[in-house]
């Protein structure tokens, strides 16, 4: 699907560049209703995740065609800006990790105003809320252990700083991954960029993506990793050999879904922001192993994951308007140090 996607869009980026390149007339068509009836997601959501959020909303709503993409934040974003430059963007919404993103499509004027309907009934993170983006889910990240090679796990951010995890650590690169850069940003808030260098002193690696690491960690190739609650999570059903450690000062990440102001397909998109804060939705996000921004769904106990009211309340705390233009130098910062 992700392929067929990537291949439409390709060719409708290049029947964009002749047509403006030629300077000929263009005919505006009106969307058929099978164009009305579809819905198209980018998101950095793995499939454990957003694959039942989808087949739920599709039950609900039978006649809409949902086609999502997955990816890391950092492609999405390079996609989008593609497709802006090209004159159109072809998603109707974007859900990832990366909080700083949606701040700039925020003031870029590119996002929605869309309140949900059941929006008093979930968690709000933001306190400058406004409708532009709201959370989905309140993503937590910790230290994930290879319990066969770990047998006393870490409870402090320190403890992976010891000679026992020299150069068998990992950290998805903030580059790619939305999470990952949201993780670097915390720990630096909680503990300043020495924190940061201090690991790479000690021989962590950079990975390719939130995904990546987390399986480097399950094959026995790391001792641990920075990883993410969910990814964990459906790892250890799988029967991989993995705990999730969570120290005190938590990890929180709240992951934005958001409506494109030029949705094509925006009523679809509207209801499928609806469904996903619903107590059915929110509780498929709770039995894929994160946390949902509703009180109102059983927390799976095999997962260890903080109930949202603590999640909200024990997060390491931060501006993300603060962030926002420090988001480049961050990265780049930790690229060159993790050449």
């Amino acid at each position: 699907m992700v392929r067929k996607l990537f291949k439409v869009i390709l060719l409708l980026m290049t029947t964009v560049v002749f047509t403006a390149g030629c300077g000929e007339e263009t005919t505006t068509q009106k969307p058929s209703s099978e164009e009305n009836n579809k819905l198209v997601i980018y998101t950095s959501m793995k499939e454990s995740l957003i694959g039942g959020i989808v087949a739920g909303f599709k039950a609900k709503n039978p006649g809409i065609e949902v086609d999502y993409q997955s990816a890391g934040a950092g492609k999405i974003m390079a996609k989008l800006e593609a497709e802006k430059q090209s004159g159109k963007i072809l998603a109707d919404i974007i859900w990832t990790s990366e909080v700083p993103d949606f701040y700039q499509m925020k003031n870029e004027g590119i996002l929605e105003i869309y309140k949900p309907t059941v929006f008093d009934e979930v968690l709000n993170p933001f306190d400058d809320y406004d409708g532009s983006f709201t959370a989905a889910r309140l993503g937590t990240l910790g230290i994930v252990i290879n319990i066969n090679q770990v047998k006393e796990p870490p409870s402090q951010w320190s403890d992976i700083l010891t000679e026992k995890y020299s150069g068998s650590f990992g950290i998805a690169d903030p580059a790619l991954s939305g999470t990952s850069y949201m993780s670097v940003a915390l720990l630096e808030k909680q503990f300043g960029w020495d924190y940061i260098v201090k690991l790479h002193d000690n021989g962590a690696t950079k990975s390719k993506g939130s995904g990546r690491v987390v399986d480097d960690t399950a094959d026995g190739n790391l001792k641990a990793c920075l990883g993410v609650d969910y990814i964990t999570a459906n790892k250890i059903d799988k029967g991989s050999p993995l705990k999730m450690i969570y120290p005190p000062e938590l990890l929180m990440v709240p992951s934005p879904v958001a409506i494109f102001k030029e949705a094509p397909h925006k009523e679809n998109a509207k209801k499928f922001v609806d469904y996903l804060l619903t107590q059915e939705a929110q509780q498929k996000v709770a039995d894929a192993g994160t946390v949902p921004v509703r009180t109102d769904v059983k927390m799976p106990e095999r997962f260890n994951l903080p109930k949202p009211e603590d999640a909200l309340k024990n997060g390491i705390k931060i501006v993300y308007t603060e962030i926002l233009p420090k988001k480049d130098e961050t990265v780049y910062k930790f690229s060159q140090l993790f050449k």
